[in-house]
């Protein structure tokens, strides 16, 4: 049974978990506290790459805080059911039972094959008295990646749109800087270091020539940058390219052209196409998954963003607006769909709005 209390230390355990996002793919971000007679005496996140382990890293910190006495009767609140297989490392259910936890409060069972429902019976047969759901909705949330990976065996699809008031992302000649002001180009970089993967298409790189990292102060990691591209070269003095050897790209084409002309330190992968004569974006998400790639970020200009709502590919739609007017000479954000009833276009549920600056911030997450 869940105490009064609960939700406040899961809430602590949850924030621990999003210092990992983007930096524990294929494992999931998870957040442990421990608790003693209601005081903090340990916490830990998954590091970086995925081990250690959230929970033996709140077990070591316990042990360092409490002189000696570890975490023996305290309260462990963790995101994500403990581990209950022999891995690169020990099962993170022994590791607590063996620490002489009383009581473990989980947010989610692990969907994991080698897990499911075998972390809680390790504590429970240890006599530990357990809790779960706690906070489960946002766990689901921020696990996203993690939960669509083994469920669909895909990653999961955030799509970052800027546009003006009436939907347009440049001017007729392609000029588009900046639509949105400083707050929001700023959380644009932050979106980028919590995700995998940025993905785009071939036609982006030649018109803005993005560089597409994360360019925030102190922030370390730098996704993997994805082109999608009909034919596989990409001029090599582009800011993508430039950067590769500091920063890793793979393109995904559908042509058999020669690719000489593009850095070696770029890998390339010829896919099969839709039947647009495009890259199959089922295909690119599948080989990305199977790369460990768990959340990708999609920034791209209509067309490609257009092929990926018509496969039902775009799982969140974070849409910046700003507060200008473009007019119908302008870029559409999202080029045709085809569609014949009103009806099939809606199936979106607004999560959050929020200003940054004077951008309006919406996430619209699809409808399940």
């Amino acid at each position: 049974m869940a105490h009064d209390a609960d939700e406040h230390w899961m809430r602590g355990a949850l924030l621990l978990a999003r210092r990992g996002d983007g930096l524990t793919a294929p494992n999931p971000a998870v957040g442990c506290v421990l608790v003693k007679d209601g005081r903090l005496i340990g916490r830990g996140t998954t590091a970086q790459g995925g081990r250690p382990h959230a929970e033996t890293q709140a077990i070591a910190s316990a042990a360092i805080a409490s002189a000696g006495n570890g975490a023996k009767g305290s309260t462990a609140y963790i995101t994500l059911e403990p581990c209950a297989h022999h891995g690169k490392t020990p099962p993170c259910a022994e590791a607590l039972v063996k620490a002489g936890i009383a009581r473990a409060v989980i947010g989610l069972t692990d969907p994991d094959e080698r897990v499911a429902g075998q972390g809680i019976k390790i504590l429970e047969r240890a006599g530990i008295e357990t809790t779960q759901g706690v906070l489960a909705d946002a766990i689901a949330r921020q696990l996203a990646g993690y939960l669509m990976t083994r469920s669909e065996s895909r990653p999961y699809v955030s799509a970052k749109i800027a546009t003006s008031l009436d939907g347009r992302i440049a001017l007729n000649d392609g000029h588009s800087q900046w639509i949105t002001g400083a707050m929001a180009r700023c959380y644009t970089h932050d979106l980028r270091s919590r995700h995998d993967a940025i993905l785009t298409g071939m036609g982006t790189v030649r018109t803005d020539d993005p560089l597409l990292t994360c360019r925030l102060a102190g922030v370390a990691h730098q996704p993997l940058r994805v082109i999608m591209a009909s034919e596989p070269r990409l001029d090599s003095k582009s800011k993508i390219a430039s950067s590769a050897q500091q920063h890793p790209v793979s393109v995904f084409h559908g042509s058999k052209k020669s690719t000489n002309s593009t850095p070696t330190a770029i890998t390339h992968r010829l896919i099969k196409t839709d039947n647009t004569g495009r890259p199959c974006p089922h295909e690119a998400l599948s080989i990305l998954a199977k790369q460990g790639i768990t959340n990708i970020l999609l920034e791209a200009g209509g067309t490609l963003l257009a092929s990926f709502l018509q496969a039902e590919l775009i799982d969140r739609l974070i849409w910046l607006r700003a507060g200008l007017i473009i007019g119908g000479d302008g870029r559409d954000a999202v080029s045709t769909l085809g569609l014949t009833d009103l009806e099939a276009g809606r199936g979106w549920r607004l999560y959050e709005r929020r200003m940054l600056g004077q951008d309006t911030l919406e996430i619209w997450e699809r409808e399940i």
